[in-house]
């Protein structure tokens, strides 16, 4: 991990680990339901004020908690055109598998890149520690991949344009 990425990725565990003290909330609205309250809103009360962790300008994340569920989303550093095709195709590829990721959404929120939600039933059965580590691990992951691509197609440019400007000369 790199330097300056230590800072960022330790303020969003921290925060997150404070957000994720969730508790079994039954709706207001309709008895006997369950719904994650950060997704559906219902009760103003039952939304806590949304928290934003920036490592600059084009990349941060929104943590959005209430009494049930958290929702986090993430923008991911996308400096140059190859870089924002990458990660929209690599974001693409995982929420269409998001059935495979227990806390992916499908659809991110507006202005982010991919999205979380986290709900009391999650922090129930799965390690509340593990779920932020897998997070972490995840958003330092993403940033890595996301490089190694963007090199890798730059190589594979080079060599081609290399070919093709040889049968030329």
């Amino acid at each position: 991990m790199s330097n300056t990425l230590r800072p960022y990725l330790s303020c969003v565990r921290s925060s997150l680990t404070a957000a994720l003290v969730l508790s079994n909330f039954a709706s207001q609205v309709v008895e006997r339901h369950n719904v994650p309250e950060v997704e559906a809103a219902t009760s103003r009360e039952l939304l806590l004020t949304p928290l934003r962790v920036a490592r600059n300008e084009s990349e941060h994340v929104l943590i959005e908690p209430s009494a049930n569920s958290v929702r986090f989303s993430i923008r991911i550093k996308q400096a140059d055109e190859i870089e924002r095709i990458v990660c929209h195709k690599l974001t693409r590829f995982l929420m269409l598998r998001a059935e495979g990721f227990v806390i992916l959404r499908r659809k991110p929120v507006p202005g982010y890149d991919i999205s979380f939600l986290i709900t009391n039933f999650h922090t129930e059965t799965l390690q509340k520690h593990r779920l932020v580590d897998f997070i972490c691990q995840f958003m330092e992951d993403v940033d890595k991949e996301i490089s190694e691509i963007k090199l890798s197609l730059n190589a594979r440019a080079r060599i081609v344009a290399e070919s093709y400007l040889s049968a030329f000369a």
